[in-house]
């Protein structure tokens, strides 16, 4: 089984959870990438049996041009880049493919979820049920991750390969 992790990070949050994820599935044998946007293949390989997508959530929704070029004002790293939702508009669907989407948020009522709509994105590029999966918990726009979300992230990547998923 082989995993890919597809990641928008801009102030390296989102990268941290996609690691502890990482760390949780490679824990159970599973061969592992974790791959920024800009680097991911646009055709998942054949071998891969699982992809998750995470982002972090702006205005309730996915990261966009604006939002990115807002957070570099405040001092994030990727700026202009392009990011999860225009990866996923370039991406060839695989309807066998098992997709868990996920994201980072600074939490709240009101916050919204790149997850859901990360979910919704690769449901109408045609992938079959792409799964919305947990959101963690930033303590503020810059971060850090609130205490004990790696372990969470870390925890939550261990209970994909069992079903059992740790939320």
């Amino acid at each position: 089984m082989s995993v890919l992790i597809v990641v928008e990070s801009l102030f390296g949050n989102t990268m941290a959870v996609a690691r502890a994820v990482a760390t949780g599935l490679a824990g159970r044998g599973t061969e592992v990438t974790v791959l920024r946007c800009t680097d991911a293949p646009t055709d998942i390989p054949a071998d891969v049996s699982l992809l998750l997508a995470g982002a972090p959530t702006h205005n309730s929704h996915l990261p966009s041009r604006s939002s990115r070029a807002q957070a570099a004002g405040k001092g994030a790293a990727q700026g202009d880049a392009p990011g999860l939702a225009e990866w996923i508009a370039t991406l060839t669907p695989r309807r066998d493919l098992r997709v868990v989407t996920f994201d980072t948020t600074v939490g709240g009522a009101f916050a919204g979820s790149a997850a859901k709509a990360a979910a919704k994105l690769l449901r109408r590029r045609g992938f079959a049920t792409p799964e919305q999966g947990p959101g963690f918990v930033v303590c503020g726009t810059p971060g850090p991750l609130r205490d004990g979300e790696e372990e969470r992230a870390r925890a939550w990547g261990e209970g994909l390969l069992s079903g059992v998923e740790a939320r």
